[in-house]
């Protein structure tokens, strides 16, 4: 008798889904985490966005353009940074926040990020976000990568999120071990632009 089903694990910090639904080049990301602390404090931290680049890898900085709008600017392949404008689209304090990228930038997003009540627990926190790698050759080599790891990449960020939330901060063996990671990622990538003259 079997006991495989189809139904999700139930843990916390499980990914919810996982979705190639978006377009060919791109992708849609679905991860969850539950953090013992409050929504409100939460929240609070993804409204203010500068405060990210704290938790999240390959970000150089995110600088306000006005109080529903930022700036984005994230390390790329090959030693290169790619930035956008995302514009704040929907904001129900303590419980969602949905952003878009504006026109223009080098890659369009957008997302919705929830803070649901887990009880004793703390909070779910539900990370959705789309995306869809820029045009050309450099474009090609983000997005083999992109789709390698965007969902590795999100809970890696909750996860950091959920350390800095709970203990005050992020555990440096992780952090060196990713470094690592990405100068052998950067390493075949510059090869590869390289070779084909980018």
């Amino acid at each position: 008798m079997s006991t495989h089903s189809d139904q999700p694990r139930a843990s916390d910090d499980a990914p919810i889904a996982y979705s190639k639904t978006a377009k060919p080049d791109g992708a849609l990301v679905e991860e969850a985490v539950t953090i013992d602390r409050p929504a409100s404090e939460l929240y609070q931290f993804w409204r203010t966005q500068t405060q990210l680049a704290e938790v999240m890898e390959n970000v150089v900085s995110i600088v306000p353009e006005g109080s529903d709008r930022f700036r984005w600017t994230v390390k790329a392949p090959g030693g290169k940074e790619v930035s956008w404008v995302a514009a704040i689209t929907n904001d129900i304090p303590d419980r969602e926040l949905t952003w878009q990228s504006e026109d223009g930038g080098d890659i369009d997003n957008s997302g919705r990020i929830r803070f649901e009540d887990a009880g004793d627990r703390g909070t779910v926190v539900r990370a959705t976000i789309a995306y869809d790698p820029p045009a050309g050759i450099v474009g090609q080599i983000v997005a083999k990568l992109f789709q390698r790891e965007p969902r590795i990449q999100a809970r890696r960020d909750l996860h950091r999120f959920k350390q800095l939330m709970e203990t005050g901060e992020i555990t440096t063996s992780a952090r060196n071990q990713r470094q690592r990671e990405n100068r052998n990622e950067d390493q075949t990538v510059t090869r590869q632009l390289e070779e084909t003259g980018a």
